[in-house]
């Protein structure tokens, strides 16, 4: 009953609420962004959802358009900019998925939705995650998020799948809160983000 009706409806409820009250902060981070950072705020890619549909992800954008002389984009470590660096660190660049979950395409609580480029290389373990849909924060995300090997972030996202419910949606915002207010997981091993994903290990 909670994975088929219950969870959805939690979902954008949630989603509904948050963005009314936590609208006078997005509008300061927009603020922010416009003049500290320069260029577009948001960060609008496609991404596969529930069953691998795609669907356009929002986020605030960290870094800036900046590119070497071959017109190539320069490393992460040289785009991210220091409001960037703060707003990522805080995770409130994901509060403009609060839209996506209103418009049912993602959840509070599933598998972070990863890049269009990967569903080739995935195998059929692999592929169960996107049985749910995906969400802001998961159970691969409070077990070391970008600091998880590929392995283990299908490990705990397949164990989600198979263990969606209330009470472990519970301890996931719960791990999730504790985790933000450390600053836990937000840079990969030897990079600002997460290594891409080559196919099986």
């Amino acid at each position: 009953m909670y994975r088929k009706y219950f969870k959805d409806i939690l979902d954008r409820s949630f989603a509904l609420i948050s963005l009314l009250i936590l609208s006078p902060v997005m509008i300061v981070i927009i603020l922010s962004l416009t003049l500290l950072q320069k260029g577009e705020v948001f960060f609008i890619q496609q991404r596969p959802g529930y069953r691998q549909g795609l669907f356009k992800l929002i986020k605030f954008k960290t870094m800036r358009d900046a590119y070497d002389k071959n017109g190539e984009p320069l490393p992460d470590e040289q785009r991210l900019t220091w409001i960037g660096s703060f707003v990522r660190k805080s995770s409130l660049d994901e509060l403009p998925q609060l839209v996506n979950i209103l418009k049912g395409e993602m959840s509070l609580i599933g598998p972070r939705p990863w890049l269009v480029e990967y569903l080739p290389l995935y195998n059929e373990y692999q592929k169960r995650r996107h049985e749910v849909k995906p969400g802001i924060t998961g159970w691969a995300q409070v077990h070391g998020r970008n600091l998880l090997d590929w392995d283990d972030r299908f490990r705990y996202d397949i164990y989600y799948v198979d263990h969606m419910s209330f009470l472990l949606d519970l301890k996931i915002i719960f791990l999730t809160i504790i985790n933000v207010l450390k600053g836990a997981g937000v840079s990969g091993k030897d990079t600002v983000t997460m290594k891409k994903f080559t196919g099986d290990s």
